[in-house]
């Protein structure tokens, strides 16, 4: 295979995903996992394969509990849907940083830029050992949109985890 044009077109080829739907009302069966369903559809059209995909209750807790047992061992993109905004119980940003190695602010960046109501989202990014997590919000629209901001170089970070050589994609 060669790496440059897998990197510069966007290739994820090898590149697994697992999705994490942060909502007391999904874990209570009173709500469906629209956002969680979104994301594994679009995340599955880019080219990643989504690994895994499981429903936590709000709370840094939980949040930070889950995020750590998805990570271990797990070389790929962790995307969690949910839990971003001013709610009582939103605690999706702290329950990430208490995981987190590293923050990636360029990348929560972008991803609130893509919409007015992103000035409102508290997402963060970062890497926890060999995966990068992304925090989005919980509507299936703007998980997507939000992801779709970052899916061009989502997979350069992943690989950058665990194999510096990947080479820059063209332009960047």
């Amino acid at each position: 295979m060669d790496r440059v044009g897998d990197v510069t077109n966007g290739g994820v080829s090898g590149l697994e995903a697992k999705v994490v739907t942060v909502s007391d009302g999904v874990v209570e069966g009173t709500r469906q996992d629209r956002s969680g369903e979104a994301l594994e559809a679009y995340l599955d059209s880019a080219g990643w394969t989504v690994v895994e995909r499981s429903a936590v209750a709000d709370g840094v807790g939980s949040v930070a509990g889950e995020l750590r047992r998805l990570a271990d061992g797990f070389h790929g993109l962790i995307v969690t849907t949910g839990g971003t905004g001013f709610g009582p119980r939103d605690a999706t940003p702290e329950g990430t940083k208490a995981v987190l190695d590293r923050e990636a602010p360029g990348l929560a960046e972008a991803m609130r830029l893509v919409n007015p109501l992103g000035r409102l989202s508290r997402g963060t990014a970062g890497t926890t050992g060999t995966a990068l997590v992304l925090n989005t919000p919980g509507s299936s629209k703007g998980c997507v949109e939000t992801v779709e901001a970052v899916i061009d170089v989502v997979g350069h970070a992943v690989r950058l985890l665990v194999d510096n050589y990947d080479p820059h994609p063209h332009g960047g």
